[in-house]
């Protein structure tokens, strides 16, 4: 008897985890979040190309075709003789290597990214601005009398709290 109520106390605590766990997961924070980082990943994808496939060849062709992914300095010769012509060669050598141009690369990627999200979080809050502009002020229905400071509509020629005949508008 008692195994039983045992069981029926893990199963009620489970399907309420379970309920709960549902509950944070559907919630619109969560799949906004989702969505946002499947976004940012492909998002990563485009801008690292932009910067690997465009903006590193032109850098290096500014600077007399420089190619910042191997420059590096080695800090303990490999197995082999240097010197390495490359990263790659140094690596597989098994030198130890201080890989400044990497760094410079991912640098470069990091100024473009945060550049390119800039841009992209100024055009969303640009069109929420434009979607949230305030109307235009409605054309005024009432004036102040002279006489007594009342408000009353403007095609009124005599005001109703004191009776004063209001100047005519010429």
């Amino acid at each position: 008897m008692r195994l039983a109520s045992i069981n029926r106390e893990r199963s009620g605590v489970a399907s309420k985890f379970l309920k709960e766990f549902r509950e944070f997961a559907v919630k619109g924070n969560v799949v906004d979040m989702a969505v946002g980082i499947i976004i940012g990943a492909a998002f990563t994808a485009i801008v690292n190309s932009l910067v690997k496939d465009i903006f590193t060849p032109l850098i290096g062709l500014a600077t007399g075709g420089l190619n910042f992914t191997n420059q590096f300095l080695v800090l303990r010769e490999g197995a082999g003789t240097g010197p390495y012509n490359t990263l790659a060669q140094a690596q597989a050598d098994g030198a130890v290597t201080l890989n400044y141009g990497l760094f410079l690369n991912a640098t470069i990627s990091f100024v473009i990214v945060a550049f390119a999200t800039f841009l992209l979080i100024r055009n969303i809050n640009r069109l929420k601005n434009l979607a949230q502009a305030p109307e235009t002020a409605a054309a005024p229905t009432v004036k102040t009398c002279p006489f007594c400071i009342s408000k009353i509509p403007i095609p009124a020629t005599r005001c109703p709290a004191c009776t004063s005949e209001l100047p005519g508008e010429s």
